[in-house]
């Protein structure tokens, strides 16, 4: 579940790169930035009260030279507030808001076993056809499901494992 300050800072950065038709140099300075802030000495470095921002902010601009100075002043303001722990949860969410504009859905999927490329393939073919939009799969494994497949699409959940079907048949059995 993803943050309500991550959140925050997203949407800020999706009406940005709205308004300059930037989504593509906001998804390489972000992954640059992550990169950056996940080396534990730089991190450390960033997040150390016996140095300056001032000194933070000279080290990580040199660094990153080439990112927009709009991804160094948002590197500033998370160094500035304390924040830098959001960084990776912002850069995936920002991920997730291109892929919604550009008219993709992500599909989290859940199966017993790890699906191999056909098994990929016909999945996000079939949900592809039940959503109606081009599918990104993010996968995930789960041996106590059994078998099948459990899809979450936003909100929308679509189980088709083997152990709610168990479930299903125990409760019907139940009822008569």
């Amino acid at each position: 579940m993803a943050s309500s300050a991550a959140k925050r800072y997203t949407q800020a950065l999706v009406e940005i790169a709205t308004e300059n038709n930037s989504f593509d140099a906001w998804q390489r300075d972000l992954g640059t930035l992550t990169a950056l802030v996940s080396d534990a000495e730089v991190r450390s470095f960033l997040e150390s009260p016996g140095v300056q921002d001032a000194q933070k902010f000279n080290a990580v601009d040199s660094v990153l030279k080439d990112a927009q100075p709009e991804a160094r002043n948002l590197l500033h303001m998370l160094i500035e507030r304390r924040r830098l722990k959001l960084l990776p949860e912002i850069a995936e969410l920002f991920d997730e808001a291109v892929m919604t504009a550009r008219g993709v859905v992500l599909v989290d999927v859940t199966t017993a076993d790890a699906l191999d490329d056909a098994g990929k393939e016909l999945v996000r073919e079939r949900l592809k056809s039940i959503v109606g939009k081009e599918v990104e799969l993010r996968l995930h494994t789960d041996a106590s499901i059994i078998g099948g497949i459990v899809a979450r699409i936003g909100d929308q959940v679509i189980d088709g494992s083997v152990v709610t079907q168990l479930r299903r048949l125990r409760a019907s059995m139940n009822a008569v």
